[in-house]
């Protein structure tokens, strides 16, 4: 008896994939094929098998999917019936995240076409490698906006990749830090923001893209989701994503010197109740 498919949203499935998913995973670095020994150290390698045993959990579980394939976003769609929501991109990493959330100039040029990827959800997966038996399981899973993963740096107001000063792709922050230099974007207009003044500062875009790029945005915006975006510019928030080390680390001195001076307190309340 074929088994009734139900339509779930993105919050849906990561929260039955933290109570029934992930303990589950379980993949042995080296596979072998006949006499030969494949090792599957690459990220590409084990991001791709993840992929695919996440298709295979979503129609085990009798949710509805479309899996792309292609190497096109996104890499998962959760309502067939309307292909601008519920889009999922999955991105796997090991330690750190150093994975590409999009090329850079096709990102600012697909979400003025399609408006609707900025709500893309990111199921993010950090998997760890054991050394000694060579199975690699899933340790640690987030569901995120595209904002809350991104973050200023130091060259430019959105954290990308950079070579000779041509921009290739825009690169995640460090989303689970407890402190950071470049906290991530608050909202989905700060994000917006950053990547404006990217292309006003990017010789490439300065004179192509930039230039009227926000306007089209806001009116693509409008046209699909009937809601106005309010841009700010980028230096009138700038403070909020530059948090030097010196202030981090007057932040930790502080927490320190307070854990010590509560610890005083507590130990002379018990030498006077003794």
């Amino acid at each position: 008896m074929k088994k009734n498919l139900v339509c779930i949203s993105s919050e849906e499935m990561f929260n039955d994939l933290l109570q029934n998913g992930i303990q589950t995973f379980r993949l042995q670095q080296d596979v072998k094929i006949g006499n030969s020994t494949i090792s599957l150290h690459k990220a590409n390698a084990i991001e791709g098998i993840i992929k695919e045993w996440l298709a295979n959990w979503f129609d085990s579980q009798g949710y509805t999917n479309i899996h792309n394939t292609t190497h096109t976003h996104p890499d998962f769609w959760l309502t067939p019936k309307d292909m601008t929501k519920d889009l999922l991109e999955v991105k796997c990493f090991y330690k750190s995240p150093g994975f590409e959330i999009a090329n850079f100039i096709s990102y600012v040029k697909e979400i003025v076409e399609k408006p609707y990827r900025l709500h893309s959800k990111y199921l993010l997966l950090k998997y760890d490698m054991n050394p000694e038996t060579g199975i690699v399981t899933l340790e640690n899973a987030w569901l995120k906006n595209v904002w809350e993963i991104c973050s200023s740096s130091g060259p430019r107001p959105i954290k990308v990749q950079e070579k000779k000063k041509v921009i290739y792709n825009i690169r995640p922050a460090t989303w689970y830090a407890e402190q950071s230099e470049y906290p991530v974007f608050e909202c989905l207009e700060d994000f917006l923001a950053a990547i404006e003044q990217t292309l006003y500062d990017y010789n490439q875009t300065r004179s192509t893209l930039a230039e009227g790029w926000a306007k089209n945005l806001c009116k693509a915006y409008k046209e699909h989701y009937g809601k106005e975006l309010n841009l700010p510019r980028w230096y009138d928030i700038k403070e909020k994503y530059y948090q030097p080390k010196k202030i981090i680390d007057e932040a930790k001195k502080a927490l320190k010197k307070y854990r010590i001076d509560n610890l005083i307190i507590d130990l002379n309340c018990q030498t006077i109740r003794n």
